[in-house]
């Protein structure tokens, strides 16, 4: 790992993801975020070292988790784990490709769904790949908190922001050398009780 953010992964296969969802493997992989063996996991969870091993094995075998250290314990070796990411995401075409929406209407919402779920797929692939290289991904997020009071108030500052993304795509147009990035901007109502969004 080449720095100190949360990592993410993807599962992208649905065996995979089958095994990291059940609820007892979730509890593994959360408390696998530091290295443990089945002894201790098997204590913090008040299950048997027997029970906590064989789905340790199958998170392994699937590639979720990797061996830290072997301890010699007792006259048995003591196995020592930990995840391979700090969270893990789910590629949601594994249950499907997404329905395409009529002309991709921007206001659809099963469009913007769509296109998160690519955001996900291949930024945490490009992230991965980063990883293995070395290097760091370069990101941005932008994020703020908007109020309308009507729909047509929606539909003008879409229009707004449309107008505004093509000025800086223009200016920032480049057939040099250098990489090309995708930039997607989005919106949904806020959740009720959530946290306002953190503004750049």
């Amino acid at each position: 790992m080449v720095d100190d953010e949360t990592q993410t992964a993807l599962i992208d296969d649905a065996e995979r993801a089958r095994l990291a969802l059940s609820p007892i493997r979730r509890r593994l992989l959360l408390a696998l975020r530091k290295p443990e063996s089945a002894t201790t996991l098997a204590a913090a969870l008040d299950l048997s070292r027997q029970r906590i091993g064989y789905h340790l094995r199958a998170l392994e075998q699937a590639g979720l988790i990797e061996l830290v250290e072997e301890r010699r314990r007792r006259g048995f070796v003591e196995r020592v784990l930990i995840a391979r990411a700090d969270a893990f995401v789910v590629d949601p075409s594994i249950l499907g490709p997404a329905p395409e929406t009529v002309a991709q209407d921007e206001f659809a919402a099963g469009h913007l769904v769509s296109v998160a779920a690519g955001i996900v797929r291949d930024v945490s692939r490009m992230r991965q790949r980063a990883d293995e290289a070395g290097q760091r991904l370069l990101t941005f997020t932008i994020e703020a908190d908007i109020g309308f009071s009507t729909p047509r108030q929606l539909e003008d500052f879409a229009g707004e922001v449309t107008e505004a993304v093509a000025g800086l795509a223009r200016k920032y147009k480049s057939d040099g050398p250098g990489r090309r990035y995708r930039l997607v901007v989005g919106a949904h109502p806020a959740v009720a009780g959530a946290p306002p969004a953190h503004k750049q």
